[in-house]
């Protein structure tokens, strides 16, 4: 049963970058800011009363996952609040996020509905951050040829992003958690505090170069 709802998970995401890779493609030159044209068959498949994707194929409960959600920011976010407050003089400030059912609702929407909403819990977390100077970086697994649309997606959906790090060619054989490490180290060495690493799986969030983690449900590895 787990090696079938993996082969199912994995299909499900060939066809959602493969969609997005097109979609990206019909954009007219200079309008990534511009909502691309999907077919949406569910007229409120975007609206958060109406999730479905591949978390319903599975069976996983939306307000369950909002609920989990909501107790792991909730949790994590006076701390995070009181490092920014505590800042060093000059210290420049960062909060890394993964994307997919970290910073996106991905899994919960057909893989028409553009924009992906955004984590309500999550999103406020950053605008909250950033409004105090902290820089919000994404780093995703997402292949280099949708890093448009991703951007895209991220902005229309009210995140704040000062840089975003997709998987180029060669990053794409190797192992995930190895390339998320070395992006946050990439990051520190720029100059910034990671003062919180946020993901929804193990490989978001191993390998250090952050002060702080805060681990999303995945389900024993249902969610990508």
């Amino acid at each position: 049963m787990r090696s079938t709802r993996r082969t199912r998970t994995t299909r499900t995401a060939v066809v959602s970058v493969a969609l997005a890779a097109a979609t990206l493609t019909l954009l007219p030159a200079g309008a990534a800011s511009a909502a691309p044209v999907v077919p949406a068959p569910v007229a409120s498949a975007g609206t958060a009363s109406a999730p479905g994707g591949n978390a319903k194929i599975l069976g996983i409960d939306y307000a369950t996952w909002q609920g989990d959600v909501a107790t792991a920011v909730d949790a994590a976010r006076p701390a995070i609040e009181q490092r920014i407050a505590g800042a060093r003089p000059g210290e420049k400030q960062a909060i890394v996020l993964d994307i997919d059912n970290t910073s996106l609702e991905t899994d919960f929407h057909w893989f028409w509905t553009q924009p992906t909403p955004a984590i309500a819990k999550v999103r406020d977390l950053t605008r909250y951050a950033n409004d105090r100077g902290v820089a919000i970086f994404f780093v995703t697994a997402r292949p280099g040829i949708i890093y448009s649309l991703t951007e895209w997606n991220l902005k229309a959906v009210g995140y704040p992003v000062s840089g975003l790090y997709v998987r180029d060619l060669p990053d794409l054989f190797g192992e995930v958690s190895a390339y998320k490490t070395g992006k946050r180290a990439e990051i520190e060495a720029r100059g910034y505090s990671i003062i919180a690493n946020i993901g929804n799986k193990e490989s978001d969030l191993v390998g250090g170069h952050a002060e702080r983690t805060v681990k999303l449900p995945d389900y024993g590895g249902k969610l990508s």
